[in-house]
């Protein structure tokens, strides 16, 4: 069962409490996973029990999604506001440097966790910031659209839509290439998440500008992007190769903007293989 934390955080106003909603499992070496926009910690059920196998799993959901609080008055939905609250999430988790996984934006977190040495490693699961303008406004046009129609559906349509496999496609197929494998209450439950997650506005704001353009030479990185992603182009992926050369860039065959539910073996094969 999902736990939840409290802990302080520094804010222009002072220390505030922020509280973060997450699922632990498995013992060993820890290693952190960060869902995309819009999503929850749920987003990686189809690997947790692959990779608790042999680690310390936690799945966090990121402040101001899934069931965790907004971020505490004055913090920014933006790297700079997002980072040191992970690290002090780390600190009451009792994990010191864990790998870390991410996809998305939880990647392009992951990303900024490892360029400031608070990682062990890091494993981008189609990261953003690594895209044209053109391919940003498109990016962000699809995503506006499932938040805007996860708010306009009332649930009980959501809850017919998601019992056939057109409806899980309709309502998810933007994000996995194989929407009709997903269950439907992981279906009625992601677009709950996405129709109330208070941090997506801001969060999607503060990414309107601005690119990843950090190389990290000093931890280990892998970045996997699927041949079928319908939000990011898996040609990004060859962009972040160049901006980190020393990353190691995996094709993740057949898979969507959120690969985990598409090919859970290969997704949890890539990511233990990155933070061995």
């Amino acid at each position: 069962m999902p736990a939840s934390l409290s802990f302080s955080v520094a804010t222009p106003g002072g220390p505030r409490t922020a509280r973060v909603v997450h699922e632990r499992r498995g013992a060993g070496r820890p290693l952190v996973l960060l869902h995309g926009i819009g999503h929850h910690w749920q987003a990686w059920e189809p690997v947790l029990d692959i990779l608790a196998v042999d680690r310390d799993v936690i799945a966090v959901d990121l402040p101001g999604f899934g069931a965790s609080d907004a971020l505490p008055e004055g913090i920014p939905y933006d790297l700079d506001g997002v980072i040191p609250v992970l690290d002090a999430l780390f600190e009451a988790l009792g994990v010191k440097r864990p790998d870390v996984a991410g996809n998305s934006l939880g990647g392009l977190i992951a990303l900024e966790l490892g360029r400031l040495g608070l990682v062990r490693s890091v494993t981008a699961l189609s990261p953003a910031r690594f895209w044209t303008e053109a391919e940003r406004r498109y990016a962000f046009g699809v995503l506006a659209a499932m938040r805007a129609g996860a708010r306009a559906l009332p649930p009980p349509m959501v809850a017919w839509l998601a019992r056939g496999a057109a409806g899980r496609a309709a309502l998810t197929g933007a994000i996995y290439a194989r929407p009709a494998r997903r269950s439907p209450d992981a279906v009625v439950a992601e677009t709950r998440a996405m129709r109330e997650a208070v941090g997506f506005g801001a969060t999607l704001a503060a990414g309107s500008s601005g690119l990843f353009t950090h190389d990290i030479p000093d931890v280990p990185v892998t970045i996997a992007w699927g041949s079928r992603d319908r939000v990011l182009p898996r040609r990004q992926g060859v962009r972040a190769k160049r901006v980190i050369p020393g990353a190691r860039l995996v094709r993740l065959p057949g898979c969507g903007h959120v690969p985990m539910n598409d090919d859970p073996a290969l997704v949890a094969r890539v990511i233990l293989d990155g933070s061995r």
